[in-house]
């Protein structure tokens, strides 16, 4: 079973901890050692950031990842996501899926947006093709966006439109159910 659960002021050194490991580090726009000093300044910001949610990913009752939306636009009925599983015990095993569904779910169902948007580091393939196996659409890639040690990366663009969401949903519902993956909703 997988479940997220908000994240709270008690998950601030884990959520560091995680953010510091390489194997995550190598996929976000930030390399650089995250001091506690700089995590404490974040971790309080974005829990006041109406234009953010997190939650921590649960799998068989233990905490293994993490999953967000930012940049919530109501105006334009839009968002940006982002996630992580830091544990190599549980990647290849549906649990980012489930996240991934239970996410899409809440964006589109609950808060009624129209377009769910991703950056992903074109050397991040495991998350390309995840985005392209639920259906996301690759609009567009941002040349030498962002820099890793020094040097240049390519950002991938990808978007899903709440049609695409409808659209796909059945398949996706159907694929997560034969493989015996429960997800409970978010709270």
């Amino acid at each position: 079973m997988v479940r997220l659960r908000r994240m709270q002021p008690e998950d601030k050194v884990q959520v560091r901890n995680w953010r510091n490991l390489p194997e995550v580090a190598k996929y976000m726009y930030t390399d650089h050692y995250i001091s506690a000093e700089e995590h404490e300044e974040w971790f309080g910001r974005v829990l006041q950031d109406e234009t953010r949610r997190y939650w921590i990913i649960v799998f068989d009752g233990k905490d293994v990842g993490l999953i967000n939306l930012y940049n919530i636009d109501y105006v334009h009925s839009r968002c940006y996501w982002g996630f992580y599983l830091p544990s190599p015990d549980v990647r290849g095993r549906g649990v980012g899926s489930c996240a991934w569904y239970a996410v899409m779910r809440h964006v589109f169902d609950d808060m009624g947006l129209n377009k769910l948007c991703s950056e992903v580091l074109a050397v991040n393939e495991a998350s390309i093709h995840l985005h392209r196996t639920f259906g996301f659409q690759e609009e567009g890639r941002l040349r030498q966006h962002v820099l890793k040690q020094g040097r240049p990366h390519d950002v991938i663009v990808f978007g899903m439109l709440r049609t695409e969401w409808e659209a796909r949903r059945p398949a996706i519902e159907r694929r997560l159910r034969d493989k015996g993956w429960l997800v409970e909703p978010l709270r």
